[in-house]
């Protein structure tokens, strides 16, 4: 597989404006685009560079291997052909899986319009091999609040048609149908919107992790400035501290401290939750949000383990370098709406090529896979690795033309796109809010962990429904418990006189 190392690798345009000669490579959760030379052409995104610049690690052949003989797997093609490249802490994940059992799987997804595209799927794809082999419950957010911020930020404050909170709600669902099409497990996922679901536990671990970012560091890991929103630069809060476990008390089997329907002892947070780990597969834009909850899991009251990351490379633009598909640019991207003959299309018109100006030339020279954007789609999208090197090959001989392998292209994600609208058609809103109700999940992890008994509590009877596995024996609840129940039982009954008193004077 050596000659799929460099899968992903694209050659230099031209750039669209003048004013952007000399920019150097911009990678954040807001910004994605290569650097521009002098002369003003747009370079590919430098990988190994930002290996360096963020400090995550290479994901090796080691990791691969070490990674096959823990699930007795073999690695999915997206691992395979290093297109998810870097990672923290991916080993120690694995060697939590192997001693204890299980670990929380969080990805997400930024819903900025009722359609994913075929970029939007590659993180989803990978999340649900893991989930499969891992057997480990999954939560999937969707910041609906966040792209409202940015939106109207971007907007200079303005709100624009079709950029109101509720249409990005709305955007939300379309896009939690599209993820459940992708075939997670019901029994094991939760997926919620931020609009909807912040509060509770959750919200008091956003309130603690706010007090432990300043604005300079919000500023420096995203690049905000004095005309940024307030609502933007506290965002990052919210997504960090989506990572903890402790912020999903339901899923565990634990009571959460919502109202109306709470009691007194769901108030306090359930530490077991906090040494529970987590893994969290996603782009490498979104990276500085990991590395900020990185450096102060450790400072929250419940001391968190460090999240791990496995970070995948962009889906490049169909044009080609220096970015990635973009909701915002219809032919930059394949839609996962798209019907056939809008695939065709996008393909054949606008996919970069990799062969040369003729066929002599193309016969003789042979063309360049490696920056071929027909062959680099199928280098994520089509399994058999054994064709995929035939494809290569073939093109670099000369004997496989640009059209024909654009024509493969075009077969394989007709066929990926279309089962996936087969299957989107039949979920409907009951299944979707399904996903979305917080319930205990179930799940069951390694089946042989080697210290089961020192596994963080959590999940399939690990903790009762009523939290009872932070009680004491005798089943009354610890002394604080008693005494504020008390107070709240003597607050009701004089609540409950007053409000009869009125009543007795007749008035």
């Amino acid at each position: 597989m050596a000659s799929l190392a460099a899968v992903g690798a694209l050659p230099a345009v031209a750039a669209q404006s003048e004013d952007q000669k000399g920019a150097k490579q911009q990678i954040d959760p807001y910004n994605v685009a290569g650097e521009v030379d002098d002369a003003g052409n747009v370079q590919a995104i430098d990988y190994d560079y930002l290996i360096q610049e963020f400090g995550v690690q290479p994901l090796t052949e080691q990791h691969l291997q070490r990674f096959e003989a823990v699930t007795g797997k073999k690695a999915h093609r997206l691992m395979r052909r290093k297109l998810f490249f870097s990672h923290r802490d991916f080993d120690k994940i694995l060697d939590a899986y192997e001693q204890y059992g299980t670990f929380m799987l969080y990805t997400g997804r930024g819903p900025s319009s009722g359609s994913m595209h075929l970029g939007h799927t590659v993180p989803f794809l990978f999340t649900k091999e893991l989930q499969d082999m891992f057997d480990v419950p999954l939560v999937i957010m969707l910041t609906d609040d966040e792209k409202y911020l940015y939106t109207r930020n971007k907007n200079d404050g303005h709100q624009k048609a079709g950029a109101a909170a509720d249409d990005f709600l709305d955007y939300a669902y379309e896009n939690i149908k599209d993820i459940i099409a992708l075939g997670f497990d019901p029994k094991k996922t939760f997926i919620y919107t931020d609009y909807e679901y912040l509060g509770g536990h959750y919200y008091r671990n956003v309130s603690e992790f706010e007090s432990l970012v300043t604005f300079n560091q919000a500023s420096g890991a995203f690049g905000f400035g004095g005309s940024t929103n307030i609502g933007l630069i506290a965002y990052g809060a919210k997504q960090c501290v989506a990572a903890f476990p402790s912020s999903y008390p339901d899923l565990f089997g634990y009571k959460d401290y919502r109202a109306p329907d709470y009691d007194v002892s769901a108030k306090r947070r359930h530490k077991a939750l906090a040494s529970i780990p987590t893994l969290i597969p996603c782009a490498i834009d979104q990276e500085p949000y990991f590395r900020m909850v990185r450096d102060r899991s450790d400072r929250m009251t419940d001391p968190h383990p460090k999240p791990a990351l496995i970070l995948s490379k962009f889906l490049t633009a169909l044009q080609g370098p220096g970015g990635k598909m973009s909701a915002s640019d219809p032919n930059s991207a394949i839609f996962m709406s798209d019907t056939t003959k809008e695939i065709k299309t996008k393909i054949n018109k606008h996919a970069f090529s990799g062969g040369r100006e003729s066929l002599e030339e193309h016969r003789r020279l042979g063309g360049n896979p490696d920056v071929d954007v027909a062959y680099t789609y199928l280098s994520y999208f089509l399994e058999d690795d054994a064709e995929l090197e035939d494809l290569n090959a073939k093109y670099r001989s000369g004997e496989l033309l640009t059209g024909e392998m654009k024509q493969r292209c075009i077969a394989e994600l007709t066929t990926f796109v279309s089962a996936f609208q087969e299957r989107r058609a039949k979920v409907t809103h009951e299944e979707m809010r399904a996903y979305m109700k917080p319930r205990k999940l179930e799940y069951s992890g390694n089946p042989s962990p080697k210290n089961p008994k020192t596994a963080p509590a959590a999940g399939n009877g690990a903790a009762e429904e009523d939290g009872a596995a932070e009680k004491k024996g005798d089943g009354r609840g610890t002394k604080g418990e008693r005494k504020a129940a008390k107070l709240a039982a003597k607050k009701e009954e004089k609540l409950a006189e007053r409000l009869k008193k009125p009543e007795v004077e007749g008035t």
